[in-house]
C-alpha cells in the first residue's frame, strides 16, 4: 500500500483515493439531483457555467475533505471554501480588490530560488507564511492528491463514457 510520510504524519494515499472518490461522487449526484430545468439557450450556457464551478468545487472540497486538516493547503482549501459558503447564504455584495501585478524582473535584489518559493506560495493553498522545507513538503503532498484527483476523475468519466 502506498503512503506518504510528511511531518511525522503518514498519509495512506489508495484511503484518501477512495475517501475522495466517494465524496466526489456523492457531491456529483447531489449537483445533478439540484439541476434546475433547462430553458432558453442564453440562460443555458450559464447554467453550464455553474455546473461547472459546482463541480470545481465539489472536487476540491473532497480532496481536502478526504487528507483532512492535517495539512496546511487542506485547511486552507476548507476554510476559502466554508467562507465562500457563508456569503453566498448571506448574498451579501462583496467587492474584489484587484491588486496590481508587477512585473518580473531579474535584479540583483530577488534570487532565483527566492522567486521560484514566491511563485509556489502563490500556487499552494495555506503556503503564504511556510519555511522553505514545510512549503516544498505541502507542495509534494498537493500534487499527489492533485493527480489522485485526476485519476478518480478519469476513471469516473471511462466509466461513464461506457
Amino acid at each position: 500500500m502506498t503512503s506518504i510520510t510528511t511531518s511525522g504524519v503518514t498519509l495512506n494515499i489508495k484511503s484518501c483515493r477512495t475517501k475522495f472518490a466517494h465524496r466526489f461522487v456523492r457531491s456529483l449526484l447531489q449537483i445533478r439531483n439540484h439541476a434546475p430545468p433547462s430553458s432558453s439557450s442564453s440562460s443555458e450556457e450559464k447554467l453550464i457555467q455553474k455546473r461547472r464551478q459546482r463541480i470545481k468545487i465539489a472536487a476540491y472540497s473532497s480532496m481536502a475533505h478526504a487528507v483532512g486538516p492535517r495539512m496546511n493547503w487542506s485547511r486552507a482549501l476548507l476554510f476559502k471554501l466554508r467562507n465562500r459558503a457563508c456569503r453566498h447564504r448571506k448574498k451579501k455584495r462583496i467587492v474584489v480588490i484587484r491588486r496590481r501585478t508587477k512585473k518580473a524582473s531579474r535584479s540583483s535584489q530577488g534570487s532565483v530560488p527566492a522567486d521560484q518559493a514566491k511563485k509556489l506560495r502563490r500556487l499552494v493553498p495555506g503556503a503564504k507564511s511556510m519555511d522553505l522545507c514545510s512549503l516544498l513538503e505541502e507542495t509534494a503532498h498537493y500534487i499527489t492528491c492533485l493527480s489522485t484527483q485526476i485519476k478518480v476523475m478519469q476513471a469516473l468519466a471511462d466509466h461513464l463514457s461506457k
